[in-house]
């Protein structure tokens, strides 16, 4: 999976390594960055609590009542569940915390927990990574981890203002919550 919020080459760029480090090492600096921020954003996506199949019909079951996110024909992206339900799926029968679609690849299981939880993703309608203020955030981070990665004395710098060796500590997202604020899972902000 290439990282699309920040770039190998952005990131060299913005470091100044040319191609003094491996594209592998890079690449997965980037990545790290796009999986913090991307963790963060609000996407339109429902948690997979449960999944069975009967025949060629698959059923997802939810953690709350989903009659409002989904309707039949529908075509939606299943993540996390299983190798035969991800990917994606048109819907063909919803309840209140299920729904259905015919895949021909998908046997016969019976109804068993998704530890994680899988989720279902409505497309939206907007590409974060085309957003400024969420790439600068995910530069910003990849930074972070890369001077964290490669500077042994690099360290942090707390809320008050004192040094602290953990550049990657609690302060990580704090630095870029305020390039993210628009963009944030009000989900992500309760507990």
């Amino acid at each position: 999976m290439a990282a699309t919020y920040v770039t190998k080459a952005e990131l060299r760029t913005n470091l100044g390594i040319g191609s003094l480090y491996s594209d592998a090492v890079v690449e997965e600096v980037c990545q790290s960055a796009e999986d913090i921020v991307k963790a963060k954003l609000y996407f339109n996506k429902s948690n997979v609590i449960a999944h069975e199949a009967t025949g060629t019909t698959g059923t997802l079951y939810f953690d709350r009542i989903i009659t409002d996110r989904f309707y039949v024909g529908q075509t939606v992206t299943v993540e996390l569940v299983a190798a035969h339900f991800n990917g994606s799926q048109t819907i063909t029968k919803v309840t209140d915390y299920t729904i259905s679609f015919v895949n021909g690849s998908i046997t016969t299981t019976t109804k068993h927990a998704v530890i994680p939880y899988g989720y279902v993703l409505v497309a939206g309608q907007l590409d974060y990574a085309t957003v400024p203020a969420v790439r600068e955030a995910s530069m910003m981070i990849a930074v972070d981890i890369w001077m964290a990665r490669t500077v042994s004395q690099q360290g942090g710098v707390s809320v008050d203002f004192t040094p602290s060796p953990y550049k990657m500590g609690n302060t990580l997202l704090a630095r870029v919550r305020g390039l993210l604020a628009d963009y944030l899972d009000p989900g992500g902000l309760v507990g």
